[in-house]
């Protein structure tokens, strides 16, 4: 399963919503923001790949 890319659409407090990228519905997933890198941003790129988040650069 995956890699899958994602865009940090929200924050909102212990959240992040994610839009995942190759989906048009525009559906957005909260996920824990303990999960996740902390440097990310509103539009942050992130990659989940065994099912570990990483910022990507592009």
């Amino acid at each position: 399963m995956g890699p899958f890319y994602y865009i940090v659409r929200k924050l909102d407090g212990d959240y992040a919503h994610l839009e995942r990228v190759d989906l048009q519905d525009g559906e957005l997933f909260p996920v824990a923001r303990a999960l996740l890198p902390e440097e990310i941003e509103e539009g942050t790129k992130l990659l989940w790949e065994n099912l570990v988040y990483s910022i990507v650069d592009a």
